[in-house]
C-alpha cells in the first residue's frame, strides 16, 4: 500500500535528506501510534527490517 507520506519519506531517503534512523521516526508503531508509514513500508524504502531500539 502506498499512499503520499510513503512516497514522501521515499523521496527524502533517496535523495539521502535522511537517513535509517529519522525514517524509522516515521514508522507507524505501539511507540509512535501517529507515524506515517508502515513497517512494510519502512522495508521497502531502506531496504532492511523494522525494529524497535
Amino acid at each position: 500500500m502506498n499512499n503520499d507520506n510513503f512516497e514522501f519519506w521515499k523521496m527524502a531517503f533517496d535523495m539521502k535528506a535522511i537517513d535509517k534512523n529519522l525514517l524509522g521516526q516515521a514508522v507507524k508503531c505501539d511507540k509512535n501510534p501517529f507515524g506515517e508509514i508502515s513497517p512494510e513500508q519502512y522495508e521497502e524504502i531502506s531496504g532492511e527490517k523494522f525494529t524497535l531500539v
